[in-house]
């Protein structure tokens, strides 16, 4: 098993951690495991849409189910803790033994999610709740920020081929690994990622660098030469020079020379006005008789041009996306946070508890949850509401039931619904005492679940421009214990 260093987390959870612990031998709590520290339940949210798009894509539990496992502080982690003359002897020891033994319920990867909604729940000690959020945000938000990307580029592309070529400008090598992982979930095909081929079974792809082109006389022998290598994956780029007065034509006679073995190959275009090019290539191609050679682009791609070139006809076969794809283009960050819902009081009772802010969005909603997802007749998703996670909220979901659910800043807005169909727990147990207890799908099926999971909403939600926003409720009970808090809060 891979160590995951303990140390890969905000210096602030380890200075509260300390003060957790010294509380807990103050009250008389033991400090040997967690069974004796205060419990809590913290819960993974995000406050606002990447991209101002309308849905996002959860990506990373995977990774994090195995970062989790293995999170431990090794002995260079615990004598840099001792250099730093911060942290008490007994309390070091105690981070020595540290294991995660919590429990973990999280929305399966590759949902389609909504802000406001409990993606994760956290149940442990106060410690080790602490010392897992820079880490468990860390993943979380960035996968999550390059799924809903790469989705957003395949549906642009009209559900077309698209490639992930981000690893030269992926944010570090974790960046480049992670990247790659999460945007094979969103919808890429295929990576450039070698190593990210190797760990996750991931195709890898590629065609070649305009040095290769420049090292020989011309492009037709650079071309040659290629196929000749890989006669069964030829693709020629043909933009080191000039892309229609000598590119194209050394790729049309190289490429007749394949069809001539029965073979098929490709051109790339990685420069210029790309539906011009593309037109013109594809109109040389078939009238050179190569009809079935492919058009393979590149060159600061997103959702947004590429959906322009679509719209415009320009015959694109496959899509290489990097910089804009594993980055995050113009919106660097995914907005997911961390906070308690629920802590365990002096009487030894677990209490709702529920951070307040002046602005609504930052107020966070209190008690253990669980999410729900409705459907109608037909299977289309209509809304998701969050509950208590108590038994009459489970009962509220019966087919047949008329509910009221309220917005989720608890003000005046709601809606009645029937439902039809009975809706769907998103909140599954993964992790119970630290250990796993619930198999993790492959990286193939978490794709295909994304794929079918976003079928199921209309259209409306899915545009780049000016989509519909998705219904997230709360139920009464839920809204009531919030109204109370805030009224207990007025009151002070």
């Amino acid at each position: 098993m891979v160590h995951t260093s303990a140390l890969f987390t905000d210096f602030y959870a380890l200075t509260m951690a300390q003060g957790y612990w010294k509380q807990n031998m103050a009250c008389g709590r033991s400090d040997r495991g967690r069974s004796e520290d205060r419990l809590a339940i913290f819960e993974v949210f995000f406050r606002r849409q990447p991209f101002n798009g309308g849905y996002a894509i959860f990506a990373g539990l995977g990774t994090l189910l195995e970062s989790l496992v293995s999170f431990t502080f090794s002995d260079e982690d615990i004598a840099y803790l001792k250099s730093l003359n911060l942290f008490e002897e007994n309390f070091i020891e105690y981070l020595r033994n540290f294991r995660f033994s919590g429990s973990l319920w999280a929305v399966d990867e590759g949902t389609v999610v909504f802000p406001q909604e409990p993606l994760i729940r956290i149940a442990g000690g106060l410690i080790e709740c602490q010392l897992i959020e820079g880490l468990l945000l860390n993943i979380i938000n960035f996968q999550s920020l390059v799924a809903t990307k790469t989705r957003r580029v395949w549906l642009a592309a009209g559900k077309g081929t698209v490639m992930e070529f981000g690893l030269r400008r992926a944010q570090g090598p974790d960046g480049a690994m992670s990247a790659s992982r999460a945007a094979y979930i969103g919808g890429a095909m295929g990576t450039s990622n070698t190593l990210a081929g190797k760990l996750f079974g991931i195709p890898v792809l590629g065609t070649m660098a305009h040095s290769w082109v420049m090292s020989f006389p011309n492009e037709e022998l650079a071309f040659d030469a290629y196929a000749e290598l890989y006669p069964d994956r030829a693709v020629f780029l043909i933009d080191t020079y000039d892309t229609l007065k000598s590119g194209i034509y050394s790729a049309i006679q190289s490429g007749k020379k394949l069809k001539e073995r029965g073979k098929c190959f490709g051109v790339r275009l990685d420069s210029g006005d790309i539906q011009y090019l593309s037109t013109e290539v594809r109109r040389m191609l078939d009238e050179a008789g190569l009809n079935d050679a492919a058009i393979s682009v590149s060159n600061e791609l997103d959702e947004s041009i590429i959906q322009t070139l679509v719209n415009s006809g320009a015959p694109v076969d496959v899509w290489g996306v990097g910089t804009r794809m594993v980055t995050g283009g113009d919106d660097p960050a995914f907005s997911g946070v961390y906070k308690m819902a629920a802590c365990e009081d002096a009487n030894g009772q677990m209490a709702p508890v529920m951070k307040f802010s002046d602005n609504p969005e930052k107020t966070t909603n209190p008690g253990i949850k669980q999410l729900w997802r409705i459907r109608d007749s037909r299977g289309a998703a209509i809304a998701d509401v969050l509950a208590l996670d108590e038994p009459d909220e489970d009962s509220l979901f019966n087919a047949g039931s008329r509910c009221r659910f309220w917005h989720p800043s608890a003000d005046y807005r709601h809606f009645y619904h029937t439902i039809e169909e009975a809706p769907q727990p998103l909140l599954q147990h993964y992790l119970a005492d630290g250990k796993p207890c619930r198999s993790l799908p492959s990286l193939d099926e978490i794709r295909a679940h994304c794929t079918a999971d976003l079928a199921s909403f209309d259209s409306t939600y899915k545009r780049l421009l000016n989509p519909h926003v998705y219904k997230v409720s709360i139920t009464e009970k839920l809204r009531e214990l919030k109204l109370e808090k805030l009224g207990m809060r007025n009151e002070k």
